[in-house]
């Protein structure tokens, strides 16, 4: 059975989450216009992530992305909030682990604890499940986590629900978020305190990133294709 990217894309999704970008940009324009002081609130948001202290927010980090939380906004903020207290490299190595105990939970999730729920969830929303073969299994990994349009959960749910072997979706999963990851993490500390040239390299990491992972899925496309 070929698995093709486009047996991943929903087809009304990418308009929604338009509409949904939209509405987040015409709402920021609005506070602008209307002189609200967006860099105190985000100013605000840090001193209470600081306050809640490193443990609480890896702890989230690590729990609410299997359920649909933005993983990209722990990334963003990780950084800035606690590389004074825990060091940058402290701060990736957490965030790393974070990341792999969420990977572990969202599978667990959706091959066990809520399979038949989620099952429904993702045929309802146009997706579909790959059958995997001992054969095809790293090519579906692969390509489910590099086709760009599911959400991050929703792409360990479809590997939980498809049954790819736990180590081998853990460590594809977890090798291709590393990138987005660091990239984002670098982003965030440069942008949230004002160093460009920071921020700058953690822009050029996501890019590097997403050219990498196109060439993979294209590769990987036409080797099942084959």
């Amino acid at each position: 059975m070929s698995l093709s990217s486009g047996a991943l894309e929903k087809k009304k999704l990418p308009w929604v989450k338009l509409a949904l970008g939209l509405v987040v940009l015409a709402a920021g324009a609005v506070l602008v216009v209307r002189g609200v002081d967006l860099g105190g609130m985000i100013d605000q948001g840090m001193a209470a992530v600081r306050a809640a202290g490193p443990l609480a927010f890896f702890f989230a980090m690590a729990v609410l992305p299997a359920v649909g939380a933005p993983l990209l906004i722990f990334n963003l903020s990780a950084a800035e909030a606690f590389a004074a207290q825990i060091t940058l490299a402290g701060v990736i190595a957490a965030a790393l682990v974070a990341i792999a105990i969420n990977l572990s939970l969202t599978y667990w999730l959706a091959r066990y604890a809520l399979r038949p729920v989620l099952t429904r969830l993702i045929t309802r929303y146009g997706y579909v499940v790959p059958r995997v073969t001992p054969e095809n299994a790293l090519s579906v990994a692969l390509l489910v986590r590099l086709t760009p349009g599911p959400p991050f959960f929703l792409q360990g749910y479809i590997l939980g629900i498809a049954e790819v072997p736990f180590r081998l979706y853990l460590i594809v999963s977890w090798l291709a978020v590393l990138p987005w990851a660091l990239g984002a993490l670098i982003l965030g500390r440069g942008l949230l305190n004002g160093n460009f040239r920071v921020a700058a390299t953690g822009f050029g990491v996501l890019v590097v990133a997403i050219v990498l992972f196109q060439w993979v899925r294209k590769k990987y496309s036409r080797r099942d294709s084959e």
